[in-house]
């Protein structure tokens, strides 16, 4: 039932806070000829992204509303650097953790700061699935499992970026067939547009000449106080989900649906992320707090808010919205301090939360979870919303 529910879509602060609030005026991808300081600023800055990977030059884009929110996007994972939005005073904010220079992206273990993952975000149980009668082995890079395409997956790729104007950039990148181990030359493009109702868009789509699998999803660390300022524990979050995907140990979901009535994942009413955390709970003991699959209400592969989160000490609040049946709640549990970030602040424990909106885990050995098969002539499309209030 839910596999035919979904189907459909597979067819249808620094580098620093002073220089962000003196830029977004008067600073976009193409300055530096005035002589300016923030000018100056970013030419410097843009020069810390640019390098050539792969015999392809990487290099950083800025999209800016005229609410005077920003975007920062490097070529390199398509991801997302930076995005400052105005708390509640009006003052401009950073609320991703992220790096001032690629080379802070490009280290092994980087934690996929702000990235487009692919082909397949998430965990696939065992590293390998089968499709049309032939099994497929995978990078295995999380244990036995494969985890976000791999080690050499879509996050790890200079992508062909193409700025149409001040609030939109499609970055696009052709994974070759047997590219970590997926069937399929698969063609992705990805557009990122900064609204002037301060809502960052995220528009997904693929093709492919042979039939695979593909999970697309963007993996930016959020902390609406501002990156690098402490806990998200205080945080108030809510999704607008009845179940989780329950998984095992290794965060592999079980197959079977879980009502979040009465444990420590009904955030179906606004609460704090951490009032709950420090629990018995086993599906917390395997996540080691919240890493787990949310199954949306009745998304019915239309847009719409599925969440919403508070910043206790900023204001802000973002609301998310998808058209995906799945949102991956992750709660910054592997973060240790030993990642130091933009303007060389640690990245602690609990110190950013992801809101991945996606389809399930380890979808394609679940035969009653919505369908990832990609095949020629469909065209995948996933849209994503983060709107800042």
């Amino acid at each position: 039932m839910l596999q035919q529910c979904y189907m459909k879509k597979l067819v249808g602060l620094p580098f620093l806070a002073v220089f962000f609030t003196m830029a977004c005026n008067n600073a976009d991808h193409t300055s530096g000829d005035s002589g300016s300081t923030a000018d100056s600023a970013w030419t410097a800055r843009k020069k810390a992204f640019r390098q050539m990977l792969d015999e392809k030059e990487t290099s950083l884009y800025v999209l800016k509303n005229k609410s005077q929110a920003r975007a920062e996007l490097t070529n390199y994972g398509a991801r997302l650097v930076s995005l400052l939005v105005p708390d509640k005073n009006g003052t401009l904010v950073d609320v991703v953790l992220g790096h001032d220079s690629l080379a802070g992206y490009a280290k092994p273990g980087e934690p996929y700061f702000g990235c487009t993952i692919g082909r397949f975000g998430n965990r696939i149980g065992d590293a390998k699935f089968s499709l049309d009668g032939k099994q497929y082995t995978l990078d295995a890079n999380d244990g036995a499992n494969s985890l976000h395409g791999g080690r050499q997956g879509f996050h790890t790729k200079v992508w062909e970026a193409v700025q149409k104007d001040s609030q939109s950039i499609t970055f696009s990148y052709l994974s070759k067939d047997g590219d970590a181990g997926y069937p399929g030359n698969v063609n992705v493009k990805v557009t990122y547009t900064l609204t002037d109702d301060n809502a960052l868009q995220i528009d997904y789509e693929a093709t492919t000449d042979a039939a695979t699998v593909v999970n697309l999803t963007n993996h930016a660390y959020f902390n609406l106080n501002g990156a690098g300022s402490g806990t998200i524990n205080n945080h108030e979050l809510m999704i607008d989900a009845d179940n989780i995907t329950p998984v095992n140990t290794t965060l592999i979901p079980t197959g079977k649906l879980m009502k979040v009535e009465g444990t420590p994942f009904d955030f179906r009413q606004p609460a704090a992320i951490g009032s709950r955390i420090d629990t018995t709970n086993e599906q917390v003991r395997n996540g080691k707090g919240y890493d787990h699959n949310f199954v949306l209400n009745a998304t019915n592969g239309s847009v719409k808010k599925v969440c919403t989160v508070k910043g206790d000490v900023s204001g802000i609040t973002m609301e998310v919205l998808t058209d995906q049946p799945g949102l991956q709640f992750y709660g910054g549990n592997f973060l240790n301090g030993s990642e130091v970030g933009k303007g060389g602040k640690p990245y602690t424990y609990r110190s950013a939360f992801c809101l991945e909106a996606q389809h399930f885990p380890d979808s394609p050995n679940q035969p009653s979870f919505p369908s990832t098969v990609l095949k020629p002539g469909q065209t995948y499309r996933q849209q994503t919303i983060y709107k800042f209030l």
